[in-house]
């Protein structure tokens, strides 16, 4: 099975082209360094030609309001387009657990809006929707310092390894198009406050954290149940210790 993979060099994609690659399948990575620019549409045709597969783990370079909508939807819009002449019998996306829960977000907006791109092409498709990675860690700190301290709400989420996210959209892209939303997530629930201390402590960072139920995660106040996966959510196997473990050698 050839599956391309839309942004393929980067942290999720290197990994569903290596685990694809592993069972077999003709895994193709898709991004700005190989000739495929999914903004301006360059190599775009070129890249998906012949795949049976497409899969979308790209992310917008900037995260402002409008920034994030225009690179979704406009890539996203190429995308289909493409797929479409190529004869794509599945589009698989990578969004973001409770991304319809939170409007106030511009970046949980733009997700949103692609999501609906997709489930309104016509071509069959999977939505993938993960929780933050456990290598998010300081770029949630980094959104969230005011003055030198970080402020985050003490809310629930269930974070989970790069590895595990990579697996799932793997999985969903060699299976057959559900039509619809799967929701994955790690296997324990952390205070998002209490979490993202414990990675600045681990890496020497002196920052303190600022527990504030108010305080905003990417442009939105949230409660213990808006990063949360429903009941049905497939949960990776990785603990946050056993990554930690690994990532220290």
């Amino acid at each position: 099975m050839k599956v391309v993979v839309i942004g393929g060099t980067g942290l999720i994609g290197s990994k569903v082209i290596e685990k694809l690659s592993a069972h077999g399948h003709e895994a193709v990575p898709a991004a700005p360094q190989t000739g495929c620019n999914t903004i301006t549409n360059e190599g775009v045709d070129e890249a998906i030609a012949g795949a049976d597969v497409v899969v979308d783990v790209s992310n917008s370079p900037s995260f402002a309001d409008d920034d994030v909508l225009d690179f979704f939807t406009t890539s996203t819009g190429n995308l289909i387009e493409a797929a479409k002449k190529a004869g794509v019998g599945h589009y698989v996306a990578l969004s973001v657990v409770g991304c319809d829960r939170l409007p106030d977000s511009g970046y949980l907006r733009a997700k949103v809006a692609q999501e609906k791109l997709i489930a309104g092409s016509g071509i069959p498709h999977c939505i993938v929707r993960a929780t933050q990675f456990f290598e998010f860690g300081k770029s949630i700190a980094d959104a969230a310092t005011v003055n030198g301290q970080v402020h985050l709400p003490p809310a629930y989420f269930q974070p989970m390894s790069s590895d595990d996210v990579a697996a799932a959209v793997g999985r969903q892209a060699v299976g057959a198009p559900v039509d619809g939303v799967v929701e994955v997530g790690g296997p324990e629930k952390f205070r998002m406050s209490e979490f993202v201390a414990g990675a600045l402590e681990r890496t020497g960072d002196p920052r303190v954290v600022v527990s504030d139920p108010h305080a905003k995660y990417f442009g939105t106040e949230i409660d213990d149940q808006s990063l949360v996966p429903g009941p049905d959510a497939l949960l990776g196997e990785t603990t946050y210790d056993a990554w930690v473990a690994a990532n220290a050698r």
